[in-house]
């Protein structure tokens, strides 16, 4: 696929997205993925649009006055948690190059008044990212770096690098490819926008990440159920006529056993899926961390 076809698409995608969902889906993705019941109490309603493929807050140690941007802020959803955690004395700054998600996210911050007052979103692209060098302390993301398409991947490591202050870290969750995946699943757009058929190796991005002047990369697998997209429910709740094969055995488990249920169509992050998929097998919810030199 061209890059701006790429472009194009996750464009659409997450403008409709912007529209949201319900409150419970978005909490049930959350919690999956390691948000605690203090965490999401947090964020204000509205900024979680169940998008997320980790908890990138659990290993940015953020501390009062410090600098935080967030690659890919989206409605809001972990630049308003790092927000209160780096304090009034503290910055936090949303990058994102969706005009829908950006107007989202500022209404949200209108309503919070006085206590978003250290929260800024600016519009950009990830490779060239709209901030002066060594800006920030730390630099967040949450199942985007996926989205970009392979060619550019490098840029975005080279940015992070170039705005983070010597010393500054990276903290990012992210969807990794875990066996090269099949040239029909990597030509489907619906999965591309769907943040699977992007994915990059493990060796691909520690090559990144050191080629770009990072240190001390640690790069683990949550172990997290990518599944969830296809088994929850708008309401929230686990979708009952619906079976995902296992990955340790090729197949299906639960009530529906006997025959395997069709893919449901998910609300946010893997509509168009055509076939019998366990995502698990091909792809994993990883935890990325280094530093800048």
């Amino acid at each position: 696929m061209e890059s701006s076809q790429i472009y194009k698409q996750v464009s659409d995608h997450y403008s409709a997205a912007s529209k949201g969902t319900s409150a419970e889906y978005g909490t049930t993705i959350a919690k999956s993925f390691g948000y605690s019941e203090e965490e999401l109490a947090n964020i204000p309603e509205g900024a979680n649009l169940g998008l997320s493929c980790g908890n990138p807050m659990a290993i940015a140690s953020l501390r009062r006055g410090e600098t935080v941007v967030d690659l890919g802020s989206g409605a809001g959803f972990d630049i308003f948690l790092a927000s209160s955690r780096v304090g009034p004395d503290g910055q936090a700054i949303g990058i994102d190059m969706n005009d829908d998600m950006l107007a989202r996210a500022n209404k949200i911050k209108a309503s919070k008044g006085a206590d978003a007052d250290n929260v800024t979103f600016v519009k950009g692209v990830i490779t060239e990212i709209p901030l002066e060098s060594s800006t920030a302390d730390c630099i967040i993301s949450n199942c985007v770096i996926n989205l970009v398409p392979a060619p550019e991947k490098p840029l975005v490591f080279k940015e992070m690098h170039r705005i983070l202050k010597p010393g500054g870290r990276v903290a990012v969750s992210d969807i990794l490819a875990k066996q090269p995946l099949p040239q029909k699943l990597r030509d489907d757009i619906a999965m591309y926008v769907g943040c699977i058929a992007g994915a990059s190796q493990l060796a691909e991005y520690e090559e990144w990440l050191r080629g770009a002047g990072f240190d001390e990369v640690i790069i683990s697998d949550t172990k997290g159920d990518l599944n969830v997209y296809l088994e929850t429910a708008e309401d929230g709740t686990r979708k009952a006529d619906c079976c995902i094969p296992s990955a340790a055995s090729g197949s299906c488990t639960g009530a529906q056993a006997s025959s395997c249920c069709s893919p449901a169509e998910s609300t946010i992050n893997t509509t168009g899926v055509s076939e019998k998929t366990d995502l698990n097998e091909w792809v994993g919810s990883y935890k990325i961390y280094a530093v800048k030199k």
